[in-house]
């Protein structure tokens, strides 16, 4: 009994996000988790494209070429 105490007592943690993890996948709340962060990649790409366009134009350039 003593090791089923300390086992939980030391992965409790591992076990509470096991459990959401299920909760979350059973309730499909992993396709919102997903989109969410497609659309912040998305904003984040967009947002260093435009701060930094000569030098993006300059990378593609050259990956064009080497094709």
């Amino acid at each position: 009994m003593e090791d089923i105490k300390n086992f939980l007592i030391k992965y409790r943690g591992a076990i509470i996000g096991g459990l959401i993890a299920l909760i979350a996948m059973l309730l499909n709340l992993h396709k919102v988790v997903i989109f969410i962060i497609i659309l912040v990649a998305g904003i984040l790409i967009g947002n260093y494209v435009q701060h930094n366009k000569e030098f993006v134009k300059d990378k593609l350039k050259s990956y064009i070429d080497k094709l």
